[in-house]
C-alpha cells in the first residue's frame, strides 16, 4: 500500500530541513526527499548566520538532519521526479517509492552556472567567490577582481569595494560603452580600475589563485575574482503542478505569500526555491514560517471536516 504522510518536503538543505523540524515538533508525520546537491557545497564555510558564524556547510546539514531525526522525520536520499495532485498529492521518487501527502513542500532551490572561463569551476568556493557578505571578511584587503557577466555586474564590483580597496572590473566580453556614465563615474569614485579586455583564464601556484590572464597575453596578480552565477531556479516541480511564476533578473520564481505559498493549494516553497538571494538565515527563516502555516492549515481543515460529521 502507498505510504502517507502529512507533508513531505522536497530537499533537505536549510529550508527544508527547517520546515521539517518545525512539522515533526507539531507531531505531523513528515518525509524528506533530499538528493544530496546542496548550492553551498563549495564553500568551505558559511558566515553571518547568528551562532553558526564559520561552520561547515556540510556539519550544519547534518546536524539538522539529527535534529529532525528526534521529532520521528524520515529522511530518504533520493530524488522526487513526479507529482500528481487530487485530493492529496502522489509523489512518485526516482528510486521507484511513491508515497502520498496531504501538504508540500518545495525547497529544491537552484543551480549556479559559472561563467565558461578556464580554472574557473575548479576554484569556486575557494577563492573565486559570488557573495561578499559570505565570504568578504575572509578575503579583506586582499587584491580582488571582479568578472563582468552584463552590465549589472557593476553592482557587484561596487559592493566588494567594502571589503578591499584594491579591485579591477574585468568588462570580459561586456563593451565599455554599455555602462552608463553614472556607473562609471561610481565605478571611479569607489577606486575600482575598469580593465576593458577578454578574460581568457585563471594563473594558479600551490594552489590558490595568483592571477587573472587576459587574451591578449598580459596578467593581472589577483588573489580572489569574484564574479556573479547565471542562476537556475529548479522548478520543474512545480511547474509540472501548475504553479504560478514570476520574472526576474535572475530567472523565474513562483508566485508566493507571506507564509511561501505558491498558487497551487497545498504547496509551498522556500529557500532558494523562492529567490537568488536566499541565504542560509533565510532559507531556514522560510522553511519555518511555511511549516507552521502548513500546521495551522492543516488544524483548521481537520477540525472544518469534523464540525460538519
Amino acid at each position: 500500500m502507498t505510504e502517507k504522510y502529512a507533508v513531505v518536503v522536497v530537499g533537505g538543505g536549510a529550508a527544508g530541513l527547517s520546515a521539517a523540524l518545525v512539522l515533526g515538533r507539531a507531531r505531523h508525520r513528515t518525509l524528506v526527499v533530499d538528493a544530496g546537491e546542496p548550492r553551498n557545497a563549495p564553500a568551505a564555510h558559511m558566515q553571518g548566520y547568528l551562532t553558526r558564524d564559520g561552520m561547515p556547510p556540510a556539519e550544519f546539514l547534518a546536524l539538522g538532519r539529527e535534529e529532525i531525526a528526534r521529532y520521528g522525520v524520515e529522511l530518504v536520499r533520493d530524488r522526487v521526479v513526479d507529482v500528481a495532485r487530487s485530493e492529496e498529492f502522489t509523489v512518485v521518487l526516482a528510486g521507484g517509492r511513491t508515497v502520498q501527502a496531504r501538504r508540500l513542500v518545495v525547497a529544491t532551490g537552484l543551480k549556479d552556472e559559472l561563467p565558461a572561463v578556464a580554472g574557473v569551476a575548479e576554484r569556486f568556493g575557494r577563492d573565486v567567490l559570488h557573495c561578499p557578505f559570505c565570504h568578504g571578511w575572509e578575503v579583506r584587503d586582499q587584491p580582488f577582481g571582479v568578472l563582468a557577466s552584463s552590465p549589472a555586474s557593476v553592482h557587484q564590483a561596487l559592493m566588494v569595494s567594502q571589503w578591499s580597496k584594491d579591485v579591477r572590473f574585468f568588462l570580459h566580453t561586456v563593451a565599455e560603452e554599455e555602462l552608463p556614465d553614472e556607473d562609471l563615474r561610481r565605478l571611479a569614485a569607489a577606486g575600482v580600475e575598469v580593465v576593458p579586455s577578454e578574460v581568457a583564464g585563471l594563473a594558479v601556484e600551490d594552489d590558490r589563485l595568483t592571477g587573472i590572464r587576459l587574451a591578449d597575453g598580459t596578467e593581472h596578480a589577483r588573489s580572489v575574482l569574484f564574479l556573479a552565477p547565471r542562476a537556475v531556479p529548479q522548478t520543474g516541480l512545480l511547474e509540472g503542478l501548475g504553479a504560478e511564476l514570476h520574472d526576474t533578473p535572475f530567472g523565474a520564481y513562483p508566485v508566493v505569500d507571506a507564509t511561501g505559498l505558491t498558487s497551487v493549494p497545498g504547496v509551498w516553497a522556500a529557500g532558494n526555491a523562492i529567490g537568488f538571494a536566499e541565504q542560509v538565515v533565510h532559507a531556514a527563516s522560510g522553511g519555518y514560517r511555511a511549516a507552521s502555516a502548513i500546521v495551522g492549515d492543516l488544524l483548521m481543515t481537520d477540525l472544518d471536516a469534523a464540525a460538519q460529521v
